[in-house]
């Protein structure tokens, strides 16, 4: 079913901010004291600027753009202006820091703005243009009658309404209404529920946006008996900015219950009205008596429950998951410490390991240096010719077993019996 209220006002949520939001006033490159046409004429230049279309190869660009227009929608206005003065961003936060669109009294200019906000993905909700709520508070518009069970069709003017009669009698009513608008073009649009005024004209009562689903946009109004919710994507987008990180925990914020439950026989007022910044909104509408579908409405009722519960579910266990993710922030911590203490330890020991492979030359008893070799060297029986002859000579008898008359070797001791 529908959000908004009677006076049918719907907001544009800012973009949203950096971690570390700068000060308007320095942002736009303005002084505290600035006229409201210099921070106006400080915007304009800025946001062509960083216009995204000028900056295709800066991606930044965009980012620096939202970051203007956020700063502009304090500044611009009287009552952000003053609390931002006064207390800092705080005071806007609490107060949801939103901008309301009138797109029947932008400019050219800033329409094109608004239009480009919607295509970064910054949400926008629109007020419903004034000259449409007064022609229906005068009954001066054109109703089309549109019986339970049919459909039609249509394209609507940007700004404007196509206005749709649907009438129930009292089983209808017990058993339930659903009103559905849907466009495979994609196309912006809002669904409006009038009441009958005593002088004959019509109040705006509800409204709700059209959402994308798949290939195409849609929105419901759904009169069920039993309290049925919609979803806010500015508030899941306003909960998200706030804090990214937590953004799977703010997904269920912007349920909220739809104001009005069941319908009375007789006959009510719907409207399809044109959201689209530059051209028509095409569109067909469609009115189902919930009896058809009672499988279908039970199973929704069933569904709606089971998302509060797990709404409230997700609040607790946020709770839970933001310790834990502190003592794993905690641990991570002291895990790289740790990791860079055995590094540095190893790294030293390496070092003194090093300091024992010194190369360092052999002294000798008259005190020149020998081979130059390092002093921790064992001699063995494999000494070099030279080393050899620096030792005592040894007889053809000697040790080293060598006829040296012949240059046969000889061996002592050693009973060498050969078989052939």
């Amino acid at each position: 079913m529908a959000s908004g209220t009677g006076t049918g006002t719907g907001k544009m949520e800012g973009p949203s901010a950096p971690a570390l939001r700068r000060d308007p006033y320095e942002v736009l490159s303005v002084s505290r004291d600035s006229s409201d046409q210099e921070i106006k004429s400080a915007y304009r230049k800025l946001a062509l600027k960083y216009h995204p279309d000028k900056n295709a190869s800066n991606p930044e660009a965009s980012e620096l753009f939202k970051e203007v227009a956020y700063s502009y929608s304090i500044l611009s206005d009287p009552d952000k202006r003053r609390q931002y003065d006064t207390a800092g961003f705080e005071a806007l936060e609490t107060d949801g820091m939103d901008m309301e669109i009138d797109l029947s009294n932008l400019g050219t200019v800033n329409t094109v703005f608004a239009a480009l906000f919607s295509k970064l993905g910054v949400p926008i909700k629109t007020t419903v243009s004034p000259t449409v709520l007064e022609e229906a508070m005068n009954g001066t518009v054109t109703v089309r009658p549109l019986p339970l069970g049919s459909s039609a069709t249509g394209k609507v003017d940007k700004q404007s309404a196509h206005f749709f009669g649907v009438t129930i009698n009292e089983q209808q009513a017990q058993s339930g209404v659903v009103v559905r608008v849907t466009s495979a073009a994609q196309s912006k649009f809002k669904l409006l529920y009038f009441e009958q005024e005593p002088n004959g004209g019509y109040g705006l009562a509800l409204q709700e946006d059209s959402q994308k689903t798949g290939k195409v946009t849609s929105v419901g109004m759904y009169f069920l008996h039993f309290q049925v919710y919609r979803m806010d994507s500015t508030v899941n987008a306003l909960a998200i900015a706030k804090d990214p990180e937590a953004a799977f925990f703010k997904k269920l914020e912007g349920l909220q219950p739809c104001e009005m439950s069941a319908l009375k026989p007789g006959t009510h007022i719907f409207a399809v009205y044109g959201d689209n910044f530059f051209k028509p909104a095409t569109y067909a509408i469609e009115a189902m008596c919930a009896k058809s579908y009672t499988e279908t409405t039970e199973r929704l009722k069933e569904i709606e429950a089971k998302i509060l519960t797990k709404r409230n579910d997700l609040r607790q266990f946020e709770s839970e998951y933001r310790k834990a993710l502190a003592r794993f922030q905690e641990v991570t911590n002291q895990y790289n410490q740790e990791k860079a203490a055995v590094d540095e330890l190893l790294r030293e020991r390496d070092n003194i390991h090093s300091a024992f492979n010194t190369t360092r030359t052999l002294v000798n008893s008259t005190g020149s240096t020998s081979g130059g070799g390092p002093s921790n060297r064992f001699y063995n029986g494999d000494e070099s010719q030279q080393q050899q002859g620096n030792r005592s000579p040894v007889d053809d008898s000697g040790l080293d077993g060598r006829d040296r008359s012949n240059g046969k070797k000889r061996w002592f001791g050693i009973n060498l019996n050969r078989s052939r």
